[in-house]
């Protein structure tokens, strides 16, 4: 049985100043952007080349959980020293890169709420193989 996670739900306190963020400053595809009844907002947005998007709102209790709580959601990339750099350019304040060994590296950095991402290159998901 195929199971795809398709959204992660991350809490934000602003709605507009979040979604300006991940599709200005990061690059994410805004695929939905609606306000289905009074007081509901829910807005999706998708990294370049995923399958898998985030969301946030507001109305809904899956929205309700406290801005920045969301730790080390991972962003897996071919090039992360290109990634960081395009990123930075952008105004993303982004972490050093860190070599953990194995081929293996991570730069950090969090959206305006303090929810965190990660940056993650893999020795073996580059090329073909990413």
């Amino acid at each position: 049985m195929d199971m795809k996670l398709e959204l992660v739900p991350i809490p934000v306190t602003d709605v507009d100043r979040a979604k300006a963020f991940y599709t200005e400053q990061l690059g994410f595809v805004a695929d939905v952007d609606v306000r289905p009844v009074d007081g509901v907002r829910v807005v999706q947005v998708t990294p370049p080349g995923s399958a898998c998007s985030i969301g946030f709102g507001t109305g809904l209790p899956v929205y309700q959980a406290p801005p920045g709580s969301v730790r080390g959601l991972h962003l897996v990339v071919a090039d992360i020293e290109k990634a960081r750099a395009d990123l930075a350019g952008r105004g993303v304040e982004m972490g050093p890169v860190q070599d953990v060994g194995g081929g293996v590296k991570y730069s950090g950095f969090e959206d305006p709420d303090g929810n965190s991402w990660t940056l993650q290159e893999m020795a073996w998901r580059t090329g073909e193989a990413f």
